[in-house]
């Protein structure tokens, strides 16, 4: 094993031994973000210069999730619960040499640009092993998307002392009962894995549907309701 795929390893067999790990899961609807990036992704390259992608949505959607479930927000070190009150959020990347997770800070005060910004400055960073051990700390939950490599469900373990972790799926068009009638819709599988020591059922599910409800209304985290 290299030293990186060591450490790698026993951070993520720690994270089994020590923590109470339980997913729960839910899907949503991904009409809304489809439609919105069809409608807005040349205007947005054209201001920017990087593309409108999935990942910012998350990352703000798990921001105002985590502000309406501060409980995701926190770590347990010893018998003492550390609550955080900043939204750095980590982003599993899978490189050649192993899985890290660089964290976008500040995500709550950053635009959906400067987030889709963050995230390729950090690709290219990985593809050039340019990361650096500061850019891998301090993260207070983490996303990963195992749809990019088509993924339709799945267990994300947690990233130690964090205490809550979304998996991110493939996007697939099923039969959906809408209003009484069989439509097709784009769905996602989401899927929460969480500390039951600090996190309670409710709140984690509380947090999941939270997230479901800015993902199908991405309306909501542009005016805060």
């Amino acid at each position: 094993m290299s030293p990186l795929r060591r450490k790698i390893a026993t951070h993520l067999v720690n994270a089994q031994k020590e923590a109470a790990l339980l997913t729960t899961f839910n899907e949503c609807d991904m009409s809304a973000i489809l439609g919105l990036r069809k409608q807005v992704q040349d205007d947005f390259v054209a201001k920017h210069g990087v593309k409108l992608g999935f990942m910012s949505f998350f990352i703000k959607a798990v921001v105002d999730a985590l502000q309406t479930v501060p409980a995701l927000n926190a770590s347990l070190e010893g018998d003492e619960i550390v609550e955080n009150h900043f939204y750095d959020i980590g982003v599993a990347v899978g490189t050649e040499k192993g899985l890290i997770v660089p964290v976008v800070r500040g995500c709550e005060s950053k635009s959906f640009a400067q987030i889709e910004k963050d995230i390729i400055d950090y690709a290219g960073k990985a593809r050039s092993g340019g990361i650096s051990l500061s850019d891998l700390q301090g993260g207070v939950f983490t996303i990963t998307n195992g749809g990019i490599y088509g993924s339709l469900l799945s267990t994300p373990i947690l990233n130690p002392p964090q205490s809550g972790i979304l998996g991110m799926h493939s996007i697939q068009e099923r039969p959906m009962a809408v209003n009484g009638e069989v439509v097709i819709r784009p769905m996602m599988y989401l899927a929460l894995t969480y500390d039951h020591r600090i996190v309670d059922g409710k709140e984690a599910v509380t947090f999941l549907v939270r997230v479901k409800n800015c993902l199908e209304h991405p309306e909501r985290m542009l005016l805060g309701v």
